[in-house]
């Protein structure tokens, strides 16, 4: 090699070696950005996967609200279930004390008989009003087809101008707490 090839030759090392120097280094920040570039996409995968989980977190929030919110509602609506099945004992007491009063009224009644069933007659009603006030009506469905939900067939009898499965007669009266049926009525239906 003759001295001016030399010369070159060292002239263009340094500059290759700074080029290779610049390659590495644009090497090495390509590599970088790639890494940043599949972290940014792992992260942008795991945020809208705890998106998601917040998203049915929030549902469950609100669906338990919802649930609870009822059965509060429910719990209150029914409150009195209780003390109003231990009154209609107290109904049942009266309606047959009144019924056989009634039934004893005769020649030989007095002004006193008349007053007690009067009495009666008066505790009764007001009783009757304050379950009514309380949303208890009663079930009376007599010519109506039998229905399992509000009553109980405890007799049968077949009367042929009748419909089958027909309420031919109540014999205890059943009730309901605005719409939940609190004690059936017990009936006597029609079967052929």
């Amino acid at each position: 090699m003759s001295k001016k090839e030399k010369k070159e030759t060292k002239t263009e090392e340094p500059e290759l070696l700074e080029e290779t120097k610049e390659l590495e280094q644009d090497t090495k920040i390509n590599n970088e950005m790639l890494k940043l570039e599949e972290e940014i996409q792992n992260l942008t995968k795991e945020n809208k996967t705890l998106e998601e989980k917040v998203k049915l977190i929030q549902a469950d929030s609100i669906n338990y609200r919802k649930r609870k919110d009822e059965e509060t509602a429910n719990a209150l609506k029914y409150a009195n279930q209780d003390i109003i099945k231990d009154l209609l004992n107290v109904v049942d007491n009266l309606e047959r004390a009144l019924k056989n009063s009634d039934n004893s009224e005769g020649d030989d009644s007095s002004e006193k008989i008349k007053k007690y069933q009067d009495g009666i007659r008066l505790i009764y009603e007001n009783l009757m009003s304050i379950l009514t006030s309380y949303g208890v009506t009663e079930i009376n469905r007599v010519g109506e087809i039998f229905n399992p939900q509000e009553e109980q067939a405890l007799l049968t009898e077949c009367v042929e101008d009748k419909e089958d499965e027909v309420v031919l007669e109540v014999l205890l009266k059943g009730y309901k707490l605005k719409d939940r049926v609190i004690r059936p009525a017990s009936v006597k239906i029609n079967q052929k």
